[in-house]
């Protein structure tokens, strides 16, 4: 009888343990890397977890679908009209949105958050910007008609679509003017609150974030569409993958973000976990800082270019979670180029360097995220370097240590990735292709300008390519102008991204984009 009692307690014991482990029904606990989120305000976000907060928290004016791109479909404007001169969109604001704060939605949200990025001149500033929008014009260029229309004013005429995805972008995000306002300091524009603060009226609102460690989201009681399946999403800070599958595998958590290519295969078998992946806009590559003595010589820059392992970290590092890719603008994008003309070359690669007169090689750094799959493919590419003789020291650090010092071009060579600010090709012709101006202080400041690349040739054909509003001229516009820039870039072009999550067994229905701020939680049931 002691036997079988002894027997029942601990059946109990192992039941109510595996109890524990599992989560809340209404909750989806998800194991991700968020260590890069510097600041929660539309205006600054700039980095791909905080964007994927955003495209949850916040509406904007429109939206694209993540399954057809080229359709664009309404958000917070129910219908947008464009002139036929191409200089003048009107949108016509949904009534009766309402914020999480309870405050009601109106032409006047629209235009102060709009205006707000210009006149904040924060990192994505430049995707209005670009439109000719300044804090000196910025009201008369973006003005509310009546309460619930808007007129934009551009400065070009510019191909359509270009200017619609940019409304799709996270500086697009409506923003309660009022709870902004009560919370304005010194003409900051709420700056200083909202960097932790939320003020939104998107199907979740921010409950809690601590840098680094945890963001919980709650389902927005006022949400205007359809309610969010789940109550709550709690993302926990685990950036190690070997952390992320235990805690997966034990069910502590929903889903797991940020797995290696050898956790994911360890759960293949396991009936508990299932697998979502999508091809994503990310790219990953090399910025080749230009003020640096060795990286600034042609020779030196086509050399690494024949120094990468691409088909061996494929098939190892990235396997499933990359394919090799060596052009600016992701596969799926208008005008992609998918010619790969770069492959692991030790003897072409010593040819070059002898042509720069380094055939000893010679030293650079390198700052790496300290997160896989970075971390790894920072080491193969130490190690085919040294074939060489060039000696490539690493230099660690989280995701915030390694893009401010790179922001300040501070780097020698930065090893990181990259996604679209919104699905145009311009988007990335603009950070890869473009450099108005090379100087210290320049205003603006994309992925040449960090690299010290001076560009004003290719500038003018970027510039041009944007302005075409015939879509197959303009396709192949954006094919000549990467085949240049494959063959004589400072950027090392490598890897698409394909974003897999692994998720218990009873999550549905979490939308994964093309894009990092196209990940969508509402629609997510357990």
């Amino acid at each position: 009888m002691k036997k079988l009692f002894l027997f029942v307690f601990a059946l109990s014991l192992f039941v109510l343990q595996a109890a524990q482990a599992s989560t809340p029904k209404d909750t989806l606990v998800m194991a991700f890397n968020i260590d890069e989120i510097i600041s929660l305000d539309p205006a600054e976000i700039f980095e791909f977890a905080n964007a994927e907060y955003a495209a949850n928290a916040y509406d904007r004016l429109i939206n694209y679908d993540v399954d057809n791109v080229s359709k664009i479909y309404p958000g917070i404007a129910e219908s947008w009209d464009i002139s036929d001169d191409g200089l003048s969109y009107t949108f016509k604001i949904r009534k009766g949105v309402t914020f999480a704060s309870g405050n009601t939605l109106s032409a006047d949200d629209v235009v102060f958050s709009l205006r707000r990025v210009v006149l904040l001149d924060k990192s994505p500033a430049f995707i209005l910007t670009q439109f000719g929008f300044t804090p000196e014009n910025v009201e008369k260029t973006i003005a509310k008609v009546d309460d619930y229309t808007v007129k934009i004013l551009v400065d070009q005429a510019y191909a359509p679509t270009f200017f619609l995805y940019c409304m799709t972008s996270t500086a697009g995000s409506v923003l309660d003017k009022k709870e902004v306002m009560a919370h304005e300091k010194d003409g900051d524009l709420g700056y200083g609150w909202l960097k932790t603060g939320y003020a939104g009226s998107g199907p979740y609102t921010l409950r809690t974030w601590k840098a680094s460690e945890i963001m919980i989201l709650d389902a927005n009681k006022n949400y205007w569409g359809d309610a969010p399946k789940l109550r709550r999403i709690i993302i926990r800070q685990i950036a190690e993958s070997s952390s992320q599958r235990m805690l997966l595998e034990k069910g502590d958590i929903d889903m797991a973000r940020n797995l290696t290519a050898d956790d994911l295969k360890s759960l293949e078998k396991n009936k508990d976990i299932k697998f979502q992946k999508r091809a994503k806009g990310r790219i990953y590559y090399l910025g080749l800082n230009q003020k640096n003595k060795y990286l600034k010589i042609p020779e030196v820059r086509q050399a690494l270019k024949y120094l990468i392992d691409y088909k061996g970290m494929e098939q190892t590092i990235l396997s499933g979670k990359a394919t090799i890719h060596q052009a600016f603008l992701p596969k799926s994008f208008l005008g992609a180029l998918e010619e790969t003309p770069f492959s692991l070359d030790i003897e072409k690669a010593k040819a070059l360097l002898k042509k720069a007169g380094l055939e000893n090689g010679f030293c650079v750094n390198m700052d790496t995220r300290n997160t896989e799959p970075v971390t790894s493919m920072a080491l193969s590419i130490q190690s085919t370097f040294a074939k060489v003789g060039i000696k490539l020291e690493i230099i660690p650090g989280d995701g915030k240590q390694t893009l401010t010092k790179y922001r300040a071009r501070r780097h020698d060579i930065y090893i990181g990735d990259w996604g679209p600010d919104y699905m145009d090709p311009h988007t990335n012709a603009d950070a890869f292709a473009r450099n108005p101006d090379n100087a210290d202080d320049a205003k603006s400041k994309p992925l040449a300008w960090r690299n010290a690349w001076d560009i004003p040739e290719m500038t003018k054909k970027a510039d041009a390519a944007v302005l075409e509003r015939d879509t197959a001229k303009r396709a192949r516009m954006y094919m000549d102008l990467q085949r240049q820039h494959q063959q004589i870039s400072p950027f090392v072009i490598m890897f698409q991204d394909i974003e897999v999550v692994a998720e218990r067994a009873d999550v549905n229905n979490f939308i994964l984009g093309p894009s990092f701020d196209s990940n969508f939680y509402r629609y997510t049931t357990k």
